[in-house]
């Protein structure tokens, strides 16, 4: 139905491929940042990298030609780590053509400027610009699990488009025009998961898990609110679905590195045993509490985490320290 190329050959970027590519119809191209891994996959069939044990469809493009990638694709479908889109969108601006949808599946916040991926893609020309969000493990999506997410753009036909593009029978997909809270919903939510990862690394236990994920919707619902975003889009798939999944799921980056904190292990350690992959909330901490400054809001719990990621402040400290705020109406 559409030629349409995935940036971004991590674990999200290479299920989305072989999403579409189970979908059927489209003609695909999955770009890698390095030469040796695209041919590693060419090679190999697989992602052994970051996306072990699915294998990737013959008729699957696989290049590290970057502008060959994007030429004369009608949706470029971009996945890399939140803190490199800028400078994907540099390389590729030259060859962009009218009419090319860019979607961001990236759920991030750039650091020194607090852009959302949108708003970095509108810099760089005037092709409509859509975002991908919603509670979407990468490795369930790979196997074809049952996943539901939301495709906002503020053009509408735009968004019918790509849900035509994306609905399969293992994925379906809605969508709506607020692309501002669905960002913002995605981007926030790897903050709350290392924070719930840190409640659960300290043993608090469940009913201390609920508070935090129930508040910690509080904080980017309000934040979401101020920058333009809807309170409806942070109660769907996008908002509290993305939040439940990444504060309580097993295969959550975020939270994995929460629960490290919380046991007592330093960030540097945690993030080395990722082994390449991408914890974008620990990045995303910072920027969220410039952009909720900018927007006179406030974010406790995101406050806490951020002194644990960069003061070494004592996990158990930050928890006692929410505890001890002044009481407030719900």
């Amino acid at each position: 139905m559409s030629r349409i190329a995935v940036l971004g050959a991590g674990a999200w970027g290479t299920a989305l491929a072989l999403s579409l590519a189970r979908r059927g119809g489209h003609d695909l191209c999955l770009w890698a940042h390095s030469p040796a891994h695209a041919e590693e996959i060419s090679d190999t069939g697989t992602n052994t990298r970051y996306l072990p044990g699915f294998t990737l469809p013959i008729d699957l493009q696989v290049t590290a030609d970057l502008r060959s990638a994007v030429r004369n694709a009608q949706v470029v479908l971009c996945v890399t780590p939140s803190q490199a889109l800028r400078e994907t969108m540099a390389q590729i601006a030259p060859v962009l053509q009218p009419g090319q949808v860019l979607l961001s599946a990236s759920k991030g916040i750039e650091e020194k400027t607090f852009l959302r991926m949108s708003q970095i893609m509108r810099e760089f020309g005037p092709n409509p610009v859509a975002t991908l969000g919603g509670p979407s493990f990468a490795q369930e999506v790979a196997a074809g699990m049952p996943t539901a997410i939301t495709l906002a753009a503020e053009d509408d036909e735009v968004a019918k488009r790509l849900q035509e593009d994306f609905n399969s029978s293992s994925l379906r997909a809605y969508r709506n025009q607020d692309v501002i809270g669905t960002e913002l919903g995605g981007a926030l939510k790897n903050v709350i998961a290392l924070a719930a990862g840190v409640v659960t690394g300290l043993g608090l236990g469940n009913n201390a898990t609920a508070a935090l994920i129930t508040r910690g919707n509080v904080e980017i619902t309000r934040l979401a609110v101020a920058c333009g975003g809807t309170r409806e889009t942070m109660s769907g798939l996008s908002g509290v679905g993305d939040l439940v999944l990444t504060c309580t799921g097993g295969l959550s980056r975020n939270r994995t590195v929460g629960v490290e904190l919380g046991k007592g292990r330093k960030l540097p350690e945690v993030l080395a045993g990722l082994n390449g992959k991408v914890a974008e909330g620990v990045r995303s901490t910072t920027a969220a509490l410039g952009l909720a400054a900018r927007h006179g809001v406030e974010m406790p719990i995101t406050e806490q985490m951020a002194a644990i990621l960069h003061q070494d402040k004592s996990p158990l400290e930050a928890i006692r320290d929410l505890m001890a705020r002044p009481g407030r109406t719900e």
